[in-house]
């Protein structure tokens, strides 16, 4: 049995995987930013569940699910529905293409983004490989 997506237990352990990852430590070690991932409301939730995470050089220096938006000011975004979400993380859609194409709603410098696909596409692989029980 899996972790629930979108719990605090699941972020917590994409934050171990992350820390563990040596593809990951060399794809994102210029990255510098801290996240919410934002699983919008519907699909399985009751309400929008926001979730942080702290990237900084190929580390994950924390990650939790929030209680209150308003308690960090991320430099960026990122939000979908659940079925968004699943088709990234089970590989079925491109996490760039996704942003390109809106159905992640980004904000922060989108162009920071597009210069790191490889932190990204990483990040994604790893979230990929955890063993996630989805609503």
């Amino acid at each position: 049995m899996g972790i629930q997506f979108g719990t605090d237990e699941w972020v917590k352990a994409l934050m171990v995987a992350l820390n563990e990852s040596e593809k990951y430590a060399k794809a994102a070690a210029k990255w510098e930013g801290d996240f919410y991932f934002i699983i919008e409301k519907g699909d399985g939730f009751a309400e929008e569940t926001y979730l942080y995470m702290d990237l900084q050089h190929g580390k994950c220096l924390e990650a939790f699910k929030v209680d209150d938006p308003s308690a960090k000011s991320p430099a960026f975004s990122l939000g979908a529905s659940e079925s968004i979400w699943r088709g990234v993380l089970e590989g079925k859609t491109d996490p760039i293409s996704a942003i390109m194409t809106r159905k992640f709603k980004l904000t922060g410098s989108k162009m920071k983004i597009l210069k790191s696909p490889k932190a990204a596409t990483a990040l994604v692989e790893v979230a990929g490989e955890l063993d996630t029980d989805w609503p």
